[in-house]
C-alpha cells in the first residue's frame, strides 16, 4: 500500500512559492476535440504548457510516478517539491484501466497525469470530459456536450451577450481569435506577424506565452 502521508511536516515555504505560481499560471487551452462527446478538452501538453514556466521560476519540482494498485487499475503519485527547502506535497490517484494491455496503460497514464496536475495547481477543467476511460457508452441518459469550448474562427460575441470587442488594435498582418480556457473564461489570441507588433500588442494588454508562442489576453479585459 502506498504511504498515506501527503505532505512534509512543514509546508510554509512551499505554500508561499505555490501562491506565486498561481499568480502567473497561464490559461490551459482546450486544444483537442473528443469525437465521442463532441467536447473539447485540454491535453497533457496544454496543461504542462500552462504551468511549466511558473513552476520552474518559483523553484518547484513536479514529478509523477506510478505506484502499485489493485488489479486492473493504475495508481499515480503527483508530487510538488520546493527545491530550496525540501518541503513537499503530493496526491495519490487511482483509475481503472480501459484495457489491460500497454495501450490501456498509456491511455490511463495520460488521463490521470493531466487531471492530477490540474487538481494540485488549481487549473480548472470542470468541462473536461474526454470520455476515454473507462468506456461508458451509456444508454439513454448519457450526457453529450455539444457546446464547443474552442473557436477556430474570427472572434464572435461572448455567450453573456457582450458585443464584439472594439478596443482591439487594428494592425496590419494581425488577426484575432477567441478560445475558451479551462477556467471557462474566453481568451483572445493574436496571430500573424506578432513579432513586429509586440510593443503595440503589449500596450493593448496582451501577454506573451513563451510555451505556446502566442500573445493572448482575457476577453473580458478588452
Amino acid at each position: 500500500m502506498h504511504d498515506q502521508s501527503y505532505c512534509s511536516s512543514e509546508t510554509i515555504k512551499l505554500a508561499k512559492a505555490l501562491i506565486q505560481v498561481q499568480r502567473v499560471l497561464q490559461p490551459a487551452t482546450k486544444d483537442r476535440l473528443n469525437p465521442f462527446t463532441h467536447s473539447n478538452y485540454a491535453t497533457l501538453n496544454s496543461v504542462m504548457d500552462s504551468c511549466r514556466e511558473a513552476l520552474l521560476t518559483n523553484g518547484i519540482w513536479l514529478t509523477q510516478y506510478p505506484v502499485p494498485a489493485e488489479p486492473g487499475h493504475l495508481g499515480l503519485v503527483t508530487k510538488l517539491v520546493h527545491a530550496e527547502s525540501g518541503q513537499w506535497q503530493s496526491s495519490h490517484a487511482v483509475v481503472p484501466l480501459p484495457k489491460n494491455d500497454p495501450q490501456g496503460l498509456g491511455i490511463a497514464m495520460t488521463y490521470i497525469r493531466r487531471y492530477s496536475i490540474s487538481a494540485m495547481l488549481g487549473i480548472v477543467t470542470e468541462d473536461d470530459t474526454d470520455g476515454n476511460l473507462p468506456k461508458d457508452s451509456g444508454k439513454g441518459g448519457q450526457r453529450q456536450k455539444r457546446n464547443p469550448a474552442m473557436q477556430d474562427s474570427a472572434p464572435s460575441p461572448h455567450p453573456s451577450g457582450r458585443s464584439q470587442p472594439t478596443q482591439l488594435p487594428k494592425l496590419d498582418g494581425i488577426t484575432y481569435q477567441e478560445i475558451t480556457a479551462t477556467d471557462g473564461q474566453v481568451c483572445i489570441v493574436a496571430t500573424g506577424n506578432t513579432q513586429a507588433k509586440k510593443d503595440l500588442l503589449a500596450g493593448a494588454g496582451f501577454k506573451w506565452n513563451p510555451q505556446r508562442k502566442m500573445w493572448w489576453k482575457y476577453a473580458q479585459a478588452s
